[in-house]
């Protein structure tokens, strides 16, 4: 058999924003600079995380449609819900630190 029909092995948890430093100014050098680096690594794993997690959700949503073949309107609802209120979300539901300023770091 293949791993279609188990159960999916998701994890459901909820980070909190990390601890971050930001950079001193515009062009300035940062106040820490180990912290700044830790925490932009933080973000790039964060990214990572996030698209990730929309590839995972994306294939059970393929999955779904393959197994239920013209009855996936109705059987593949919940899946397909679940991959739309990930994907719309800004960032793809990427944790985010407290910014400072958070008009400047918006993601966009």
């Amino acid at each position: 058999m293949t791993s279609m029909y188990d159960e999916p092995k998701a994890s459901e948890i909820s980070l909190p924003p990390y601890p971050h430093s930001e950079r001193g100014s515009e062009r300035g050098r940062a106040q820490d600079p180990v912290g700044f680096l830790l925490s932009a690594e933080q973000r790039a794993r964060e990214r990572q995380i996030a698209y990730e997690t929309v590839r995972l959700l994306r294939k059970d949503v393929i999955n779904c449609y393959r197994k239920e073949g013209v009855n996936h309107y109705e059987n593949c609802k919940e899946v397909t819900e679940k991959y739309y209120r990930v994907v719309v979300k800004k960032d793809l539901g990427r944790v985010h630190p407290n910014w400072a300023d958070p008009a400047k770091y918006d993601g966009f």
